[in-house]
């Protein structure tokens, strides 16, 4: 058997020298994908030494927008995409507009044609989910609003990338690239004019979608569930892998998608299913390990020897991506009314390229639309992005840290959400005395089941259209507005109320509610949730009186529940040897266990019953 195959070269060579190198960037205290992406490039044709195949590298790095973009949909429902449309579809729109004239203003300045200048603005104008969902999930933000926007912007810009890559090789002709015959998009069904192709086009993907939205999410659930009853965990995981790889292969085949947008749906619909937070666990190791050949093969593409050649556009290119889109994202987020916080989330996720604009170029040096110069620019561009991106989010994690406790995030002032209710008009609550939970949400519906059967007056402040009308369903009193706005504050009496629960993930989002009610109502009890030490500890110099971290609870619940039972173990025990003593002849003996002093119990076990007790 040879040992020196293509496949096994080239993933070890990218795995080895991405963990040395990753190590060596995380010993440095910068980002891991620094070093994925240098490993790339030494494994790549423009360097000496060993060069990996790049063919295979980039077919395996699919496999990880696959498995990425699945766990992202797992965590990203149809409503929480829904919920952002108002901010991320004509954000995105005009920010992919803005963009494009500024690649297109720089490729004029060097001489270039108007079809090139279209494929190098629109290569620029995108940002990888790849690199935001690293950061976003670092941070804990995939669920926040902040969180939700950025990636409904970014699947905005993944669906407008869908539709100029269908177009593109339509158009070649009319824009002085290569002339595309029948045979090029056969794939279309046919090879019509360009409203044909378009018509045609959006067919597809609405098709796609219905598909889905309609079988989907009846036939995937089921399937997950049926392969669960059977108890086994490898046909688990093997289930999970088949349904994020085959839905996506065959997107692409039957409907004409990407991959990376099948995967997408196909996680989507898997998170109705209250198996998907297994389903996202199972598929970690193997999300991780190709997203790693990921930014590898990103790597690979660049030649280096672009800084030498054209050092001036290239530091055009790379100002565009780092501050023009940014810059432009940041004011069209500031127009629609919300706060500096959020602007500057969503200027910090676009400072990069994202992998569509690799494949995007690829089709445009084919269709001889684009020059070489054009795709090492560009390739060029996406490394430098992608190293310096890091380093923005770790400005955004200052400032956020910075404002946070100073004043509360400014809702959107006038959201063009269906049916809003004018925050001014919000009708206060006649509760007082009362509990108000903020967010609705796995946690929050758990808390609300508990106050609920305790019979304790409570409302909830939740500003998703879905959880008000589960809330409405349920009979509850909701607040629909955003907790930190001044308005959610009054409507819920939050001055007249015994406690406020912050049931939200976010940390920073939670003391934004957190500051306002402190000052409203000095003497309010406070609980809040956390992810880790660091959170806990800015809460609580927010204010927060009691703060949840979910490992912490859990292991407290588990050692709890151990010293109770050993607990009823001696007393049994006892109880068995005084009736052995006591002359009973049917009381076996029972042998009194090794166990640790019964007085540390109560100390371990109040705080975790305590801990239960704010928990439900």
């Amino acid at each position: 058997m040879p040992h020196d195959t293509p496949l096994i070269a080239t993933l070890v060579g990218a795995f080895v020298l991405a963990f040395v190198l990753g190590a060596i960037a995380q010993r440095l205290k910068l980002s891991p994908l620094v070093g994925y992406l240098l490993a790339g490039v030494l494994v790549g044709p423009f360097t000496p030494g060993f060069v990996a195949d790049e063919h295979l590298a980039l077919e395996l790095a699919e496999i990880g927008v696959i498995l990425l973009m699945f766990g992202v949909g797992l965590h990203f429902s149809l409503s929480d995409l829904l919920s952002v449309k108002a901010i991320a579809i004509p954000g995105a729109v005009v920010q992919i507009g803005v963009a494009t004239l500024m690649g297109m203003g720089l490729t004029w300045a060097m001489g270039w044609n108007l079809g090139a200048g279209i494929v190098f603005g629109i290569a620029l104008s995108v940002a990888s989910t790849v690199v935001l969902l690293r950061a976003l999930q670092e941070r804990r933000m995939v669920e926040s609003e902040q969180g939700r926007i950025a990636v409904g912007w970014l699947i905005v810009e993944d669906l407008a990338m869908v539709l100029a890559l269908v177009l593109l090789p339509a158009l070649s002709g009319a824009l002085g690239g290569r002339t595309v015959t029948t045979g090029t998009i056969d794939w279309l069904g046919l090879g019509g004019d360009v409203w044909t192709t378009l018509a045609v086009t959006l067919v597809k993907v609405a098709g796609f979608v219905v598909l889905m939205l309609v079988v989907g999410r009846r036939v995937i659930p089921w399937i997950m569930h049926w392969v669960a009853h059977i108890g086994s965990r490898e046909l688990f995981r093997l289930a999970v892998l088949a349904i994020a790889l085959g839905v996506a292969f065959g997107s692409a085949k039957l409907f004409g998608v990407s991959f990376a947008l099948g995967a997408f749906f196909a996680g989507m619909v898997l998170s109705e299913s209250p198996l998907s937070h297994r389903a996202a666990e199972e598929t970690l190791p193997l999300r991780d390990a190709f997203a790693v050949l990921f930014f590898v093969s990103v790597g690979m593409l660049v030649d280096p020897s672009i800084v030498v050649k054209s050092p001036v556009p290239l530091l055009a290119t790379v100002l565009i991506v780092l501050f023009g889109k940014s810059i432009a994202a940041f004011l069209i987020v500031r127009a629609f009314g919300y706060g500096n916080s959020t602007a500057f989330t969503i200027s910090a996720s676009l400072a990069q390229i994202g992998e569509f604009s690799f494949i995007l170029v690829a089709l445009g040096v084919d269709l001889q639309l684009l020059p070489a110069e054009g795709r090492d620019l560009i390739l060029a561009a996406a490394i430098i992005s992608i190293l310096a991106n890091p380093f923005f989010f770790l400005v955004l994690d200052r400032y956020r840290a910075r404002q946070a406790p100073l004043r509360p995030e400014k809702a959107p002032a006038a959201a063009p959400a269906p049916a809003p209710k004018p925050v001014p008009a919000l009708p206060e609550t006649a509760l007082a005395n009362h509990t108000v939970l903020v967010g609705y949400g796995r946690v929050g519906r758990l808390v609300a089941d508990g106050l609920k059967a305790a019979g304790t007056p409570f409302l909830v402040i939740e500003d998703q259209g879905d959880r008000l009308e589960e809330l409405k369903r349920l009979g509850l009193e909701a607040v629909n507005a955003n907790a930190a706005s001044a308005p959610a504050i009054t409507a819920a009496n939050v001055a007249g109320a015994r406690r406020i629960i912050l049931a939200i993930p976010d940390g920073f989002e939670a003391s934004n509610v957190l500051k306002k009610a402190r000052q409203l109502n000095p003497g309010i009890e406070i609980v809040a949730r956390a992810h880790s030490d660091a959170e806990v500890e800015h809460l609580r110099q927010s204010g927060a009186n009691f703060i949840i971290m979910g490992e912490r609870e859990v292991a407290r619940g588990m050692l709890a529940h151990v010293l109770e039972t050993s607990q009823n173990d001696i007393a049994a025990a006892a109880a068995a040897e005084q009736a052995v003593e006591g002359g009973n002849r049917a009381a076996p003996s029972v042998p009194f266990p090794s166990e640790p002093p019964v007085e540390a119990a109560p100390d371990l076990a109040e705080p975790a019953a305590a801990a239960q007790k704010e928990t439900l």
